[in-house]
């Protein structure tokens, strides 16, 4: 293992939120820690801010009185970039400004030791621009950590272009060191988090421009059917729509305007008209109710009771709602079965077919039912019926699904609907990550799950759904949207191909 040791001195530039956090860490790893700021007066100011996060952790048991006393005894301030110099490893917290960063990270090299190790915590800048200007350019990485560092375990090490591999491998295993899962992953737009994330966000502002369903619903429909722990309107209020829209923005533009990163002009709207969240008391949903004035956070649709089918006739293989022909026999409703080839389905008695979202053009009136992460356990569930459906099918329907102990939402008729969607960009973007070898594919998983906290990693979902169905629903959606967005990449393409050799042989 090639970690620093935990005698050697680390140094923090930048004594924001993220520097502080980053200098708790290093610090109840065992390290010196010399904390600095550019701003007169900020490095001291946040020294005591840190020294009041460990003074929270001793009240809360976390911490003992005596690691407590050694701990603040190591933190010291630096008022200086010269008091840096025997600093064994560097990690650069300011703003996210290229011109900024390069000039700093050119003053600390006339400092530093050669052997010193150079990390920057961007979250959207180019690790390889960054280290553009330096005599030694392969001394420095990525160390992306996310806030609030000392609670989130995940940390991206980035390698530029330039960056040594000794010094990836010792950024590595001192990020493990520290107690951090780290994963590693090349310089690409938005790492790993920020690229593969960006359908979260985009899929459901797309299913709101196109009316849908409204923003509560898209939340409850992505965090009680898909298992999401935050539903994307909530999520983009807590991080900022000016900060997510940005990150957006960023990553659009760094893969020179790809389809498949296009920003929303409905959260362009909401930046402009300065609702960005909860840090100004109204974003997509309102924060100030609590207060006692404004209005009250909306609830999503729910439909009303219905009653349910005496019987349904299951026709085919259902696929990934199997589970569904289970839930229905358990809630006392008699179950036909029946052979069938193509798509599963349920019929209704009214005749109507009950199905899995699956993108296609239009056909024969149906109702369509959303994606769950696991049908047994969801809690709610989206349908949406086609054109030509009669209310007393939607209705069946409804009583259906409410027998098993779900809430419905009737949503619009949008292709993709809402969770079937989404799913189906994140696996693809991120097997498309995996090929391009931005990241191993235990790495990509393992970042979305510990840096925005998924259900499961979308590799792992991808293939439990198979290749060729997340294949097919988006190129059902490729259909409806020709402009490139929705595309299925090679490598979906290649491992779908594949699964259906092996099925036919």
């Amino acid at each position: 293992m090639t970690a620093l040791d935990s005698n050697s001195t680390v140094a923090v530039v930048g004594a924001g939120t993220m520097g502080q956090g980053i200098a708790q860490v290093a610090l109840l790893a065992g390290h010196r820690v010399l904390l600095h700021d550019a701003l007169p007066g900020r490095a001291a100011a946040a020294v005591d801010g840190v020294g009041g996060r460990l003074d929270r952790l001793v009240a809360k048991g976390r911490l003992g009185a005596a690691e407590h006393k050694a701990a603040l005894a190591r933190l010291v301030p630096a008022e200086g970039v010269a008091d840096l110099a025997g600093a064994a490893l560097v990690v650069e917290a300011i703003v996210e400004d290229l011109a900024v960063k390069q000039n700093l990270l050119a003053e600390l090299e006339k400092v530093v030791g050669d052997d010193c190790l150079l990390a920057t915590n961007t979250s959207s800048l180019s690790v390889t621009a960054v280290a553009g200007g330096l005599r030694l350019p392969g001394r420095l990485v990525g160390l992306h950590f996310f806030n609030p560092a000392p609670l989130l375990p995940l940390v991206e090490v980035v390698a530029g272009a330039a960056s040594g591999p000794s010094a990836v491998t010792t950024a590595y295993d001192t990020a493990a060191a520290w107690g951090k899962t780290p994963v590693r992953c090349t310089d690409t737009p938005g790492f790993l988090v920020n690229r593969v994330a960006r359908p979260f966000y985009a899929e459901a502002l797309r299913v709101y421009e196109e009316r849908a369903a409204d923003p509560a619903t898209i939340d409850a429909l992505l965090t009680e059917s898909g298992g999401f722990a935050m539903g994307p309107f909530a999520l983009m209020d807590l991080i900022g729509q000016d900060v997510n829209e940005a990150v957006t923005r960023s990553v659009w533009e760094a893969f020179f305007r790809d389809p498949k990163f296009t920003p929303s002009l409905a959260q362009r709207r909401l930046v402009e008209s300065g609702r960005l969240g909860r840090k100004s008391g109204r974003g997509w949903f309102p924060y100030d109710h609590g207060a006692g004035v404004g209005d009250p956070a909306p609830e999503p649709h729910t439909a009303a009771l219905a009653a349910a089918p005496a019987h349904v006739t299951v026709r085919g293989d259902l696929g990934p709602a199997h589970a569904l022909a289970e839930l229905a026999a358990e809630a006392g409703i008699e179950v036909r079965r029946e052979p069938g080839a193509g798509r599963g389905e349920i019929v209704l008695p009214a005749g109507t077919s009950l199905h899995l979202v699956d993108a296609r053009l239009p056909g024969e009136p149906s109702i369509q039912f959303d994606l769950a992460l696991d049908y047994r356990t969801a809690s709610r569930i989206g349908i949406a019926p086609s054109a030509g459906v009669h209310a007393d099918a939607v209705a069946q329907a409804t009583g259906l699904f409410q027998a098993m102990g779900k809430r419905v939402s009737v949503i619009r008729d949008v292709p993709g609907l809402v969770v079937a969607r989404t799913v189906a960009m994140l696996a693809d973007l991120a097997l498309d990550a995996a090929a391009r070898e931005v990241a191993s594919a235990h790495d990509i998983d393992t970042a979305m799950r510990l840096g925005v906290n998924y259900p499961m990693g979308p590799l792992e979902w991808g293939e439990l759904l198979s290749a060729p169905y997340v294949r097919d629903l988006l190129d059902g959606l490729h259909a409806w949207y020709p402009t490139g967005r929705y595309a299925p990449g090679p490598e979906l393409r290649r491992r779908a191909a594949a699964a259906e050799n092996v099925i036919s042989s």
